[in-house]
């Protein structure tokens, strides 16, 4: 199999996997008393404190979840109700309107309910929000901005300074989905100047089920599940100690080879599309040329007439793995919200492919995928014009 789906998931890496196999062979419940429990507690406190370290936060602003949407559900819910709380005409909430369907659909699901007033931020055809759009967005009566880090199909890697500065003008706390960027830009709570960020473990080569919420002290969050109130009386159930060591082996693992492992999949990238150029010259490469706004190991592709599941289909196949954009959509292909919000048509939004690289990529990986790829989209078009 060539794996070229890294933006779905990567492969667990050797350290977190010792990391989570030693804290397994341990038993004691984190939250209890006893030396088993004391010794389990230790292992999370002590990975709380690394994953803090990575990120550019301090420990307590780590709020451990079981992954990215459950995260990034706490900080739209959450800190949107909390904010509500504190003051009842704060109920305009403001996302992209590129996010996962994680930010998307909690945020759609509060303006459903009547809790908020959505607005959904456009962007330019490259992905990027725009900015004026922003600077309207923004007022007092805003509870929330969230705009993710780096978009997750296309590898845009969103204006978030200009974010933070519009809306710290009006004291607007700002969460970012930071799933994507992990792996290639240098990601710091602190510096950003976010509020909330969200990560997760299995994109950067930990295991999957595992997750952190980053949120500032003092932000008002409310809690989406009650029971035991194990980390800030905001996010109950017992802790995952193995899958806490494992996040932060494969987090420190990340950012130790970050800067020289974009430089390769920048390299592995611009052979990948000069050969796709050349042997698919119909297919229209999508999102931001200056390598400064996109992510080094995504490649998205519109290719009209060539519907995404079928191409996936002829690739696997032959025996190559890719994807037409985000896997959390219940295994459905459907026309992109991303293209679609590029302004892209619902045809050519359902006629998409995205080829992500990761640390285990290389260049026979790039050449076989282009060897299969004339044929599939040839073939697939052939099954559409029926």
């Amino acid at each position: 199999m060539t794996y070229l789906d890294h933006a779905a998931t990567t492969s667990l890496r050797p350290a977190a996997r010792e990391a989570w196999l030693a804290a397994a062979e341990e038993t004691g419940n984190a939250s209890s008393l006893h030396t088993a429990g004391r010794r389990a507690r230790a292992v999370v406190e002590d990975a709380r404190e690394r994953i803090a370290a990575a990120l550019g936060a301090d420990a307590p602003e780590v709020i451990l979840t079981s992954g990215g949407t459950e995260a990034d559900n706490l900080a739209i819910k959450g800190l949107h109700w909390g904010r509500v709380a504190e003051d009842q005409a704060r109920r305009r909430l403001v996302v992209s309107g590129v996010e996962h369907h994680a930010v998307l659909d909690p945020a759609r699901w509060l303006a459903d309910r009547g809790d908020a007033t959505l607005v959904e931020l456009p962007v330019d055809p490259a992905g990027r929000i725009e900015t004026a759009a922003l600077a309207d967005a923004i007022t007092a009566e805003t509870s929330l901005v969230s705009v993710m880090w780096a978009n997750n199909e296309v590898g845009t890697v969103q204006p978030l300074a200009d974010v933070v500065a519009a809306a710290s003008a009006l004291g607007v706390p700002v969460h970012t989905d930071a799933v994507q960027a992990v792996s290639h830009l240098d990601v710091h709570l602190h510096r950003s100047g976010v509020a909330a960020m969200t990560v997760s473990a299995h994109k950067v080569g930990g295991p999957v089920g595992v997750g952190a919420l980053l949120a500032r002290r003092g932000l008002p969050l409310v809690p989406l599940a009650h029971g035991g109130g194990q980390q800030r009386s905001v996010r109950s159930g017992t802790l995952d100690a193995p899958g806490a060591a494992a996040f932060a082996a494969a987090l420190e693992d990340t950012v130790e080879e970050r800067s020289g492992e974009r430089a390769r999949l920048e390299a592995l990238r611009t052979r990948l599309l000069e050969r796709i150029r050349a042997a698919v010259p119909e297919a229209t490469v999508t999102g931001p040329r200056d390598p400064a706004h996109r992510l080094p190991g995504i490649v998205h592709l519109v290719i009209p007439g060539a519907r995404a599941e079928s191409v996936l289909f002829l690739l696997d196949a032959a025996g190559i793995a890719a994807s037409s954009g985000s896997a959390c959509t219940a295994g459905v292909v459907q026309s992109s919200h991303v293209a679609m919000a590029m302004g892209w048509s619902a045809d050519d939004a359902a006629c998409t492919l995205r080829l992500s690289l990761g640390r285990t990529s290389t260049a026979a990986d790039v050449d076989a995928v282009v060897a299969a790829l004339p044929d599939a989209i040839a073939r697939a078009k052939a099954a559409a014009s029926r």
